[in-house]
């Protein structure tokens, strides 16, 4: 797929000869799809872009069948901040804030002395996986650092940028000695400090413009040097709601229909809207008695946009 086409797009890097790794993404329509489904502060866009950029970022580091969810919530002006990506890389995510337009605050002030929580759930197993570490640190990606740092002990270094037309990031990582690949021997260590020290320096380097502009060759070429680097191919990423006829209608199932009847009394109908797409489920009377009664329920359309 071409760069110019992609919804967004994944590629993933090594270092030859050495435990280090990395991950760039760049989401252009899938970021613009996503914006689209609210309408946010530039603060929060920002912040919520970047969310969506390291979810792709985790997700990427991880072999799994299932989603991943990054959440942080807090005392801060965006009190709650939920970014979802699956193993095939579909994307959503939502914010809850109370900021207005134009107002000034800094990354403390917007998420507050909340906590990070990244999720993993697997699709084959009723298990998950869980990591929470404090929202300590001056921007999302140090945050982060924070996290593989407590939760996968693994040294990580992130960079996440948003504007209007991207959202991206890039994810440096090293692993444990004595992989596939990696440099042995008298010295192995010093050359592989030497080298994620080099790849360190690249990133603090990197523009915001860059990473949201250049191409990915010249990205990861600038942060790796005179290193020997490959580049593996793209993978695609997409804006996807998982929302349906379905799930609307076991929630509303949940609900009981004490409540059921009531949002009908008072509204004349039951509607449901996802927050992460902004799409409306309508149910009448007659559907309610037929969800509750067991039957064959017709399927409502999904409303418009909001």
């Amino acid at each position: 797929m071409a760069e110019a086409q992609a919804a967004g797009e994944l590629r993933r890097f090594l270092l030859e000869g050495h435990p280090l790794r990395g991950h760039w993404v760049r989401l252009g329509p899938a970021w613009q799809e996503l914006r689209a489904r609210r309408a946010y502060p530039p603060l929060v866009e920002a912040l919520l872009g970047e969310a969506a950029s390291a979810a792709v970022l985790l997700a990427a580091t991880l072999k799994f069948a299932g989603t991943l969810t990054l959440q942080f919530s807090g005392g801060g002006r965006v009190r709650l901040l939920v970014a979802q990506c699956t193993d095939d890389f579909r994307l959503r995510a939502v914010a809850h804030h109370d900021l207005a337009d134009g107002e000034a605050a800094g990354f403390a002030e917007l998420v507050g002395a909340g906590k990070l929580v990244v999720t993993v759930q697997s699709d084959t197993s009723v298990a998950s996986y869980q990591g929470i570490v404090p929202l300590a640190g001056t921007t999302l990606g140090e945050c982060l650092e924070r996290y593989f740092e407590g939760s996968e002990q693994l040294p990580t270094r992130l960079k996440l940028v948003a504007d209007q037309a991207h959202a991206g990031g890039l994810l440096l990582q090293r692993l444990p000695a004595g992989g596939a690949g990696a440099a042995s021997g008298e010295g192995a260590g010093a050359l592989v400090q030497g080298a994620w020290e080099d790849l360190q320096y690249g990133l603090e380097a990197l523009t915001p413009a860059a990473l949201l502009g250049a191409p990915a060759e010249l990205v990861v070429r600038s942060i790796a040097g005179m290193h020997d680097c490959r580049l593996f191919g793209a993978t695609p990423v997409s804006f996807a709601c998982r929302c349906s006829p379905e799930r609307v209608a076991g929630l509303v199932r949940s609900l009981g229909i004490g409540e059921a009847h009531a949002a009908l009394a008072e509204q004349g109908a039951l509607t449901v809207t996802c927050e992460f797409c902004g799409r409306d489920y309508r149910y009448d009377a007659v559907d309610v008695e037929q969800l509750f009664a067991g039957g064959s329920l017709p399927q409502p359309a999904p409303g418009p946009l909001n």
